[in-house]
């Protein structure tokens, strides 16, 4: 049976039956672009069944850069999405790229989600800020990955001042062993923007443990962009 598109709130990026994320950005150029690329996805998403029953969700927020978009798309397993792309270019893409041309696609890596922070229970408050946090290791390695991960997650956990504005923290790491991806979720960017302000380097204190994560081994890259939610699609009933 084909499904409709329905348009939800926010992701669920927690939900206990994805097996593989792809996430990836595109360079529209400027603002306006983005704002018209972000309509023809709709457009284009609206006036069709849903693509594939093992695509779960899929998302787009708008760069604070001015330029980029970026793509959160949660799938049921490997088979799945290969079976997607096996079937060729999808009639949504190409009515995207008559709508805004020149979209330059910056890549695309293909993701597990390994740990969450989620909000306390009854915290009701709604994300004004996605922070896509990015680390790129030298070579491909599974239990690194892990480590720094959960690196990062002691260091929350034994910071004396945590940032006020953070939601919660969603750490993704890459099927090739050589990347880690943390979908954070904050109120607003503004707060994003305090905590990198305060005391310490990046979000965080200064604290042993914070500096274990900031200098560990073998990191060789990587960034910090903040988006603003656009558009979350998932199947309707």
């Amino acid at each position: 049976m084909n499904e409709s598109v329905q348009v939800v709130s926010r992701p669920d990026i927690a939900r206990n039956d994805v097996g593989l994320v792809e996430a990836g950005a595109w360079d529209v150029g400027t603002p306006e672009r983005q704002r018209e690329t972000v309509d023809a996805i709709r457009k284009a998403w609206a006036g069709r069944d849903w693509p594939h029953p093992g695509l779960l969700a899929y998302t787009v927020h708008v760069g604070d850069d001015g330029r980029t978009l970026f793509h959160y798309a949660q799938w049921s397993g490997e088979d799945a999405c290969q079976e997607f792309v096996r079937n060729g270019r999808d009639a949504r893409d190409a009515d995207i790229d008559a709508a805004v041309p020149g979209i330059r696609r910056l890549g695309l890596h293909t993701y597990e989600l390994y740990r969450s922070g989620v909000a306390k229970e009854g915290d009701r408050r709604e994300p004004g800020c996605i922070v896509i946090v990015d680390v790129e290791f030298d070579g491909s390695d599974a239990a690194r990955q892990r480590d720094w991960v959960d690196g990062v997650f002691e260091a929350l956990g034994t910071d004396p001042a945590p940032a006020p504005g953070g939601i919660s923290g969603h750490f993704h790491v890459s099927v090739d062993g050589a990347r880690v991806l943390n979908y954070a979720e904050w109120v607003s960017a503004q707060a994003h923007i305090d905590a990198l302000g305060a005391p310490g380097d990046g979000v965080g204190s200064r604290t042993p443990q914070w500096e274990r994560v900031q200098s560990y081994p073998g990191v060789i890259g990587g960034g910090v962009h903040r988006y603003t939610p656009a558009l979350s699609l998932r199947a309707g009933m």
